[in-house]
C-alpha cells in the first residue's frame, strides 16, 4: 500500500508516517518544502497535486496540511478558509481528475460541534455540528464537500474529527503541551513559576500515536462516507492534568492563576464517543494519560 500524507513534517504527520512505514506502507511524505525525503506539494495549487498523484499513484491520502490555531483563525479567517476548505477540495479535485478511486481521509475538529453544554458528556457523530469559531467553520466546509464529493461523484472518502491530542512534538498553543513546557522552563531555571487559567473544564485527550492507528484503521477499514470521531472516551479536567505534570517534576513547581486567562467555559466536559470507530476497526486507545504526559514533558525537558 502507498500512502500520501499532507503535511508530513507537522506534528500528526511525523507520528502517522511512523505509523503507516512500521506496518508495510510505502510512505510519500508531502509538505511546502522539499527535503531529501520529502516531496514539495502546496495545496493551494491543484496542478500540482494532480502531477504528483500522476507520478506516485498513491492508494490513499490523508490530508495533515492547513493550520489549526483557533485563534489564528479570528485574525486570519480568509487563510483559514483557503487553507483548511479549500485546500481540500483541490486534493479532492485533483483525485477526481487523476484517479477517483484513491481512498482519502479529511481531517477534521471536535471543534465542529461548537457549545455542547449537556451534551458534552458523550459526544457522538450525529449530534448537531454547530462551529462557533472561524477554524471549526472551515474544518465543518471540507466535511461538507467531503460528502458532497461521495455523493456526486461516487469517490472513496472518509472524514475524522479529532479530539484533543497530546504527546512529543506537539507545539505549543494546547493545554498538555502549554503546561508541559511550562514545567520545563521553570525545572531548567527559564521562569520562576507558571502561570494558568481556568482549570476546571474537563477534556478528552487521546495520545497522538493512538491517534495515528485510529487513522492507518480507518485508511484500511473504514465506511466509505463515514465520519469518525477519534478520541479516549475518558475525561480529565485541567487540573488533573496539571496535577499529574507537577507529580512528574523535578522541582517544586509554583503556579499562579493569572485573572486575563480565566475563561469560563459553557462546555464544562466534552468527551467523545468512538463506538462507530471500534465497531468498524476495532480500534481502542491504548495509552493512558499518564504516558501522554510522560512524552510530552521528556520532549519539552529536550527542547531546552
Amino acid at each position: 500500500m502507498k500512502a500520501l500524507i499532507t503535511g508530513s513534517s507537522g506534528f500528526i504527520g511525523t507520528h502517522l508516517t511512523a505509523e503507516l512505514e512500521a506496518n508495510g506502507y510505502k510512505v510519500i511524505k508531502c509538505d511546502l518544502k522539499a527535503s531529501a525525503d520529502t516531496v514539495a506539494m502546496d495545496i493551494m495549487k491543484q496542478e500540482m497535486i494532480e502531477s504528483i498523484l500522476g507520478e506516485y499513484q498513491p492508494d490513499v491520502i490523508i490530508n495533515m496540511a492547513g493550520h489549526a490555531n483557533v485563534g489564528l483563525s479570528w485574525k486570519k479567517p480568509q487563510l483559514t478558509v483557503q487553507l483548511n476548505t479549500i485546500g481540500v477540495v483541490n486534493i479532492l479535485e485533483a483525485v477526481k481528475a487523476v484517479n477517483p478511486q484513491i481512498r482519502v481521509l479529511t481531517v477534521g475538529s471536535s471543534d465542529e460541534y461548537g457549545s455542547l453544554k449537556e451534551s458534552g458528556n458523550n459526544v457522538t457523530e450525529d449530534i448537531p455540528v454547530k462551529p462557533i469559531t472561524p477554524y471549526a467553520i472551515s474544518k465543518q466546509a471540507q466535511e461538507l464537500f467531503a460528502q458532497l464529493y461521495v455523493r456526486s461523484y461516487g469517490m472513496d472518502i472518509c472524514m475524522i474529527r479529532l479530539f484533543n491530542l497530546g504527546g512529543p512534538g506537539q507545539a505549543k498553543g494546547y493545554i498538555i503541551s502549554d503546561f508541559a513546557s511550562g514545567i520545563a522552563e521553570v525545572e531548567a531555571g527559564k521562569k520562576d513559576c507558571m502561570s494558568v487559567g481556568n482549570l476546571t473544564s474537563a477534556r478528552d485527550f487521546t495520545h497522538v500515536k493512538d491517534a495515528c492507528r485510529a487513522l492507518r484503521l480507518i485508511a484500511e477499514k473504514g465506511h466509505v462516507g463515514e465520519i469518525y470521531n477519534i478520541c479516549s472516551g475518558s475525561t480529565h479536567t485541567a487540573q488533573e492534568v496539571l496535577n499529574n505534570l507537577i507529580r512528574l517534576s523535578k522541582k517544586n513547581i509554583v503556579v499562579k492563576q493569572d485573572p486575563s486567562r480565566m475563561r469560563p467555559s459553557d462546555t464544562p466536559v466534552v468527551c467523545g464517543n468512538h463506538d462507530k470507530l471500534t465497531a468498524h476497526t476495532g480500534w481502542q486507545p491504548a495509552l493512558e494519560l499518564e504516558q501522554i504526559l510522560t512524552d510530552a514533558l521528556g520532549y519539552w525537558r529536550k527542547q531546552l
